[in-house]
């Protein structure tokens, strides 16, 4: 590790906390129907399309109406991407001609997408035609964040709120999030990016002869408008199959920055959201914080890890004396390749500048980690911010219990009801990870597309699943997962990983808005402050890490020490 190395890492921490407050208090103010410096521009647009599609922005839905309307509309879009995917070798705007896209492999896309995983078992460049890439994969990449956003708003209003039978309106959630965040801040860097290199055109793929003689395809299309998009809305996916590596889609360390910066932008400035609509900033405060506290720790042990040499090296006597560059962009690397990957991680995003299958096995243990910890730092847009409210209710009611206070969060009393749904979300997500794995781990269908035998192999098909189920979308890139089998499986496993979690968040909320606040009283457990900080993190770890150390322990961890020895896979 270098001390430029902990300087950039620094630089981009602070410019993330720098922009809490101001976007987090922008997008308080969006939600909240409040007047804001845009509202001159958008609001007529807003009002026009409420009037096209029938929407009253003043009715509000209960939590049960909020949810049918989440998942008919995620339905609806994830047949049509399906359909396009299908047809694409009829439609314009496909200079290549690219074909239909496989019945399996068009499940998949459209369940990554519609879920905001954006997990691709297939080469952009050489799948997707231009009118899939803008009119379905971006489309989704904007309406699937704002999902995300929704949720969480929907879940904000329940604490908020006394003795209310609703929890907002998800069209109206939907419709602003994308019209006065998503979109905005797309159009600007979108066009910072053309700037610094990032392609948008609508060209056939240039033709070339290289220096030696040999024939070369350069791919074009709209870039840079899917690529700022896919890291806004912790996306994921790329345009090409090289991802954030490829010089089209992250061209040098400005863009790189700039796009990490995305990553983490909306997901952090929620928390702050979060505390200025319930009325207490340094409950959203607590909440960065804690994240934060999770967030420094893998990105030290990822830096960690890869500055050291590979031990397959090593232990021939070959020195590495800049850390382990195998699967790495010279332009980014140890330091902001190992960034990338914990943040993208830590994230719900997917998107990749590195191959994380060439990762130290410790490097490599911090990124499936992340996932496994249940998108809970920063997570997704929106969906971070619900999961890390969820292990603070499990949190606040366990501690209520060992000390004998009254289980509340921000004057909310939690009862059976409401840590049955936070305990039915937790546990799906490890039980679907572990149930597909194993399936994938004793079948010829999962291991038969392994690049690699032993705990590496193993830890391929984990990382599949994890980032599936996590609705993440990033591989090890050591699988060969556009197969019949891991097309079907990774699709069910990431709507499960989607809905099956949303559903008791929006029941949790409706729970919530219903009860009248109680007073603070001797009895209340504290929720700011360093002690609750340290609670906070510890259910996190516990109860995100413990379900998973035992196949952990199988993958990652037993190849450290084996590398350590010589032995390799």
């Amino acid at each position: 590790m270098t001390v430029s190395g902990w300087a950039q890492i620094a630089i981009l921490f602070l410019l993330v906390l720098a922009l809490v407050k101001p976007l987090g208090l922008y997008m308080a103010k969006v939600f909240s129907g409040e007047r804001t410096w845009l509202w001159p521009v958008l609001r007529p647009v807003e009002r026009v399309i409420y009037r096209v599609s029938g929407v009253d922005e003043r009715r509000e839905q209960s939590w049960l109406t909020y949810a049918v309307s989440l998942l008919a509309f995620s339905l609806v879009g994830l047949v049509f991407l399906y359909l396009l995917q299908r047809v694409q070798g009829s439609l314009p705007f496909n200079p290549e001609g690219m074909g239909a896209v496989k019945p399996d492999s068009a499940f998949n896309t459209a369940a990554s997408f519609t879920t905001n995983t954006n997990w691709q078992g297939y080469a952009g460049e050489s799948t997707m035609s231009y009118l899939t890439q803008m009119a379905g994969l971006a489309y989704h990449n904007f309406v699937s964040a704002a999902s995300g956003i929704a949720v969480a708003l929907a879940l904000i209003r329940g604490i908020a709120r006394r003795r209310a039978d609703t929890v907002g309106n998800f069209w109206v959630d939907m419709v602003r999030a994308n019209l006065y965040v998503l979109l905005p801040i797309s159009i600007v860097l979108a066009l910072v990016l053309v700037w610094q290199g990032v392609p948008q055109n609508l060209n056939h793929y240039v033709h070339a002869t290289t220096l030696e003689g040999m024939a070369q395809t350069i791919a074009q299309g709209p870039v840079a408008s899917q690529e700022i998009i896919k890291e806004l809305g912790t996306n994921g996916g790329g345009f090409f199959n090289a991802n954030s590596a490829h010089p089209y889609e992250n061209p040098n360390a400005i863009t790189n920055f700039i796009e990490m910066i995305a990553i983490l932008a909306i997901p952090a400035a929620l928390t702050y959201t979060f505390g200025r609509m319930v009325g207490n900033t340094r409950q959203g405060w607590t909440l960065f914080a804690a994240m934060s506290v999770i967030f420094l720790t893998g990105i030290a042990i990822a830096y960690g890890a890869e500055a050291q040499a590979n031990p397959a090296l090593r232990n021939l006597g070959i020195d590495q004396a800049v850390g382990n560059l195998e699967g790495k962009e010279i332009r980014f690397g140890v330091p902001l390749s190992a960034l990338w990957a914990v943040i993208t991680t830590v994230t719900s995003c997917g998107a990749v500048n590195s191959m994380h299958d060439s990762f130290n096995a410790l490097g490599g243990l911090v990124p499936l980690a992340n996932i496994q910890l249940g998108e809970v730092v920063f997570g997704g847009v929106g969906t971070g911010l619900t999961g890390m409210l969820f292990f603070a209710l499990l949190a606040v009611f366990l501690a209520g219990l060992m000390v004998g206070r009254t289980p509340e969060y921000l004057g909310k009393k939690v009862q059976a009801y409401e840590v049955k749904m936070v305990a039915l979300a937790i546990l799906i997500f490890p039980a679907t990870v572990l149930a597909f794995t194993a399936v994938a781990a004793v079948t010829d269908w999962g291991t038969e597309t392994l690049n690699n035998a032993g705990p590496h192999g193993f830890s391929e098909m984990l990382y599949a699943f994890s980032s599936g189920s996590g609705n993440n979308g990033s591989a090890f890139a050591g699988l060969g997962a556009n197969t019949g089998f891991y097309n079907s499986a990774l699709g069910f496993a990431m709507l499960i990983g989607r809905f099956f979690i949303i559903i008791p968040t929006l029941a949790v909320a409706g729970s919530l808005a219903r009860k009248q606040p109680v007073p603070p009283s001797l009895g209340t457990f504290p929720t700011t402050g360093a002690l609750w900080v340290g609670l906070l993190v510890g259910a996190v770890l516990i109860v995100g890490l413990l379900t998973f150390f035992p196949a952990l322990a199988l993958g990652p961890i037993v190849e450290h020490l084996l590398a350590n020895k010589g032995v390799t896979f």
